[in-house]
């Protein structure tokens, strides 16, 4: 019984480490995206240098590190799940609404999340 509450203390404890965030903003030509990374899950490198990180030809992106995702969000895609990984992050998107339409159903078909509004 002791051991199981330590467990339990160290798994929050750990969640709670993995508490961050990425504000990723691309532009191009014709584009203008901004999207939130708010981690769950993944372990705190991988989430740093790779989610955080894209490699998007042409484009001009800027990442900006915060605790929580900012308000203003038009949607969120709670608990979506990696591609083909265990690991968990929500997704705010900002920019469009009208973008709903398409990112909506990839948030609960793909990504095994939950549609949002903020």
């Amino acid at each position: 019984m002791r051991w199981s509450g330590w467990s339990l203390l160290l798994a929050l404890l750990s969640s709670e480490a993995w508490a961050e965030a990425c504000v990723v903003h691309t532009q191009g030509e014709r584009l203008d995206v901004k999207v939130c990374q708010q981690n769950r899950t993944i372990p705190q490198k991988l989430f740093n240098d790779g989610f955080c990180q894209p490699t998007l030809a042409g484009q001009k992106v800027e990442v900006e590190y915060v605790d929580q995702c900012p308000n203003g969000a038009f949607g969120v895609c709670s608990n979506a799940q990696v591609a083909n990984m265990p690991y968990r992050q929500d997704i705010h998107y900002y920019g469009v609404a009208t973008d709903t339409a398409y990112l909506k159903p990839y948030c609960e078909g793909q990504s095994q999340g939950v549609w949002r509004k903020p």
